[in-house]
């Protein structure tokens, strides 16, 4: 839990807090992190292949250094371990597409006054391009690379055969529980081009060849097929109350009776609604982004599960420093005879996992 914010100098530090980003993010807009590579560098030697001035150069580096993503040598930098993979470019193992992410939200969340006058997303009235959700789903492949193992190794399947990714994007979950269980078959369920993110990913993983691929608009069309989970990851948050009932209606409809929908998502845990911070603030992107998204109490989404006709809602207990958020599994169960209407049909638009 955060501190409360009760003297001027609290507000003071917590308004500043914004100058080490602003420091990691120009680096970010510099290249310097690929530029810098695997060689050392000296201030005039690096500055002139950046083309940028050494005095400028030499304070961005001297607090790089001491933010620990730059090793200083006396006059001589280079990359850490962090500088030369994950954010260089010319590493196989370059975060680029969550990066670029995380630049763009910089510049969106100072707009943030603008959502709050309109209750609208910033730029609402701009349509969402396949290119922009192709490059969206590799960032949210990226982000998650080493949470879902971590997450499937623990989120136990038992004797489940069929597992359906619901808003998966790039599948990184759906292939982190097949490489868990070997008998397992799983479906990533998004738009197109989600999926064709997946299959890339897909296509380089060892478990690739027993995921499927299901385009469709979730939120207005029954799910076809019947499983024996369905893994609702970073999704929820997304969309309205009333969008996710009718999603909660639709899942339960093609489940197997006794079989499992399991929600990870930003859930608040406090009678206010205010904690865990992390996903209170999360919601402010969802304002920032979505129509109708928020951050929702886990009490209100066991209710929500509860009078879609599921049995048994719990938390899963995921191991500190392993999770995604703070408590952030459900696990919700069908009954064991099959529910004797179908999910009702709402309209509204299908989406790609935010993870």
């Amino acid at each position: 839990m955060r501190r409360p914010i009760t003297t001027f100098d609290g507000f003071r530090n917590a308004v500043s807090a914004y100058r080490l980003p602003v420091v990691l993010l120009a680096a970010l807009e510099l290249d310097l992190f690929t530029v810098v590579g695997h060689r050392i560098w000296t201030v005039p030697e690096l500055a002139k292949k950046l083309r940028v001035s050494e005095r400028g150069l030499a304070v961005l580096c001297r607090n790089l250094a001491m933010a620990g993503v730059l090793l200083k040598q006396g006059a001589t930098y280079k990359n850490t371990r962090l500088g030369g993979t994950e954010l260089n470019a010319d590493h196989p193992a370059y975060r680029g597409g969550y990066l670029d992410l995380i630049k763009t939200h910089w510049h969106d969340w100072c707009r943030l006054p603008e959502s709050i006058r309109s209750g609208l997303p910033i730029d609402h009235d701009v349509p969402d391009s396949p290119e922009w959700r192709k490059r969206f789903t590799w960032a949210m492949h990226h982000r998650t690379l080493e949470i879902a193992p971590a997450i499937a190794a623990q989120v136990k399947l038992g004797r489940a055969h069929t597992l359906l990714d619901l808003g998966g994007g790039p599948a990184t979950y759906a292939l982190a529980f097949l490489a868990q269980n070997p008998r397992l078959r799983a479906t990533v369920c998004d738009r197109d081009a989600a999926l064709n993110v997946a299959r890339e990913v897909a296509a380089t993983h060892k478990a690739g060849r027993r995921l499927s691929y299901l385009p469709l608009d979730f939120t207005k069309d029954a799910i076809p097929g019947t499983y024996d989970v369905i893994w609702y990851s970073n999704v929820l948050h997304i969309y309205s109350p009333e969008d996710n009932q009718a999603i909660f209606r639709r899942a339960l409809a093609a489940l197997a009776p006794g079989g499992r929908l399991i929600i990870q998502d930003a859930l608040l845990h406090d009678r206010e609604g205010l904690f865990p911070a992390d996903a209170s603030l999360f919601a402010v992107s969802m304002l920032l982004f979505t129509t109708g998204g928020d951050t929702y109490s886990a009490s209100e989404v066991k209710r929500w599960l509860s009078d879609a006709g599921f049995n048994r809602v719990k938390l899963l207990r995921i191991k500190k420093a392993t999770e995604d958020w703070e408590d952030g599994v459900l696990e919700a169960l069908a009954p064991e005879s099959p529910p004797k209407t179908n999910a009702r049909r709402t309209g509204s638009r299908g989406s790609s996992n935010s993870h």
